[in-house]
């Protein structure tokens, strides 16, 4: 072999051990990131890696101030306890999410933690420009909070829109008036970090299988309720469906009532259309609430007035169901937002309309629940988005 084959026969040697090394960084901080603190042992055992591979990337990791590692609080068995490794929540994401009504900021750290949750409401639908420096003040008043450890990897915009994620551009936001707004970059220049904005919907579902009801489903439908509409995100054969340009998902779209009311999409009686926060909050007689404080309004209410709406959403809600049931055949069907609020004032109801409304083969056995993450479930979406770069190469 002559002198320069050999020099680049090393070269790939090398460049390969070093892939490597740098994928299994990524399989253990995500093993500690969705699956909480564990030992070496435990690593070990869920990655297949060598114990002193394990000790290597749990170091190294430490030194990139990603995980750390201490001994358990409570001790079992004899003999010396095994440290326990887990990451580091002052790694934190920055997560806004503007609605018609409000713009909703939080700090999430790894390991899904949401350190704090700032609601700001809005008397009018927020233009991009209000929203922008809405999330850029709420920020400043927070940085007094963020102790001097905390990393901020960046920042994540949650939007009910049809978003063009690559280029940072809200295409059309109809509920709030938003058209081809560069949101992303908006939001750069007054915060200074690294943004990302996706559909708000998409992102819940994202949340959702990773932490909450969904984990490990491969054929999942997730269904969002806000002031700004319906949305949804949908895994077949355990890959996300984004649709062309992004743009799938858009759920609320399903002409459930061709007479009813008009839609911005150009068609009538679409499932947000049907189906609404809105419509909910005008019966409670309240301007602004949110989703506890609805959950705890329709849950308390004795008018009659406020039953029968939610008697007609429900079945309105089944219909949709039904509907994505026949086309997607879903293993779980997880309902946050308001929607949330509907089924557990209706749970039977619901059901019983979906079976009513779906190809019966495709809906037996079909589960119904709403989301784990509840309020959060976008935010940590948001945040999943911001950490993508950081999981997928946390040596990078």
């Amino acid at each position: 072999m002559a002198d320069g084959e050999l020099g680049t026969t090393v070269n790939q040697h090398q460049r390969s051990n070093e892939q490597v090394r740098r994928g299994n960084l990524a399989t253990v901080l995500r093993a500690l990131h969705y699956d909480g603190p564990q030992s070496r042992a435990e690593l070990t055992r869920r990655t297949g890696l060598y114990r002193s591979t394990i000790a290597a990337l749990v170091a190294e990791l430490g030194e990139l101030g990603l995980v750390s590692e201490a001994l358990p609080a409570k001790r079992s068995g004899v003999g010396r306890p095994s440290p326990i490794v887990a990451v580091n929540p002052d790694v934190v994401a920055v997560t806004a999410y503007p609605d018609i009504d409000a713009v909703v900021i939080a700090v999430v750290g790894l390991g899904g933690v949401v350190h704090k949750r700032v609601r700001t409401t809005s008397a009018t639908r927020p233009g991009p420009e209000e929203a922008a420096n809405i999330i850029a003040a709420v920020l400043a008043g927070m940085r007094d909070e963020l102790n001097a450890r905390t990393r901020v990897v960046g920042v994540g915009a949650a939007v009910p829109a049809l978003v063009d994620a690559a280029a940072g551009v809200i295409a059309l936001a109809p509920n709030l008036s938003w058209q081809d707004v560069p949101f992303a970059a908006m939001l750069e220049e007054r915060i200074g970090y690294r943004t990302v904005v996706a559909n708000d919907a998409q992102l819940g579902a994202a949340a959702e299988r990773q932490f909450g009801p969904g984990r490990g489903v491969d054929h999942l439908l997730y269904l969002n309720g806000s002031g700004g509409g319906i949305g949804g995100g949908a895994y077949v054969d355990g890959q996300e469906l984004r649709g062309f340009r992004g743009f799938g998902g858009e759920f609320g779209h399903i002409v459930l009532d061709p007479d009813g009311e008009p839609c911005f999409c150009g068609q009538r009686g679409c499932f947000e259309r049907v189906v609404q926060r809105g419509a909910l909050l005008r019966v409670l007689g309240a301007e602004s609430l949110d989703a506890d404080e609805l959950e705890r309004a329709v849950a308390e209410s004795s008018d009659p007035a406020v039953h029968r709406e939610i008697d007609r959403q429900v079945d309105r809600l089944g219909d949709g169901i039904g509907i994505l049931i026949s086309v997607l055949a879903p293993e779980l069907v997880v309902l946050g937002g308001f929607l949330a609020t509907l089924y557990e004032a209706r749970a039977e109801r619901l059901e019983r309309r979906i079976a009513d409304r779906s190809f019966g083969r495709l809906s037996a056995g079909v589960r119904i629940v709403t989301g784990g993450l509840r309020t959060h479930e976008v935010l940590l979406g948001a945040a999943e988005r911001v950490f993508e770069e950081l999981l997928d190469d946390p040596a990078g």
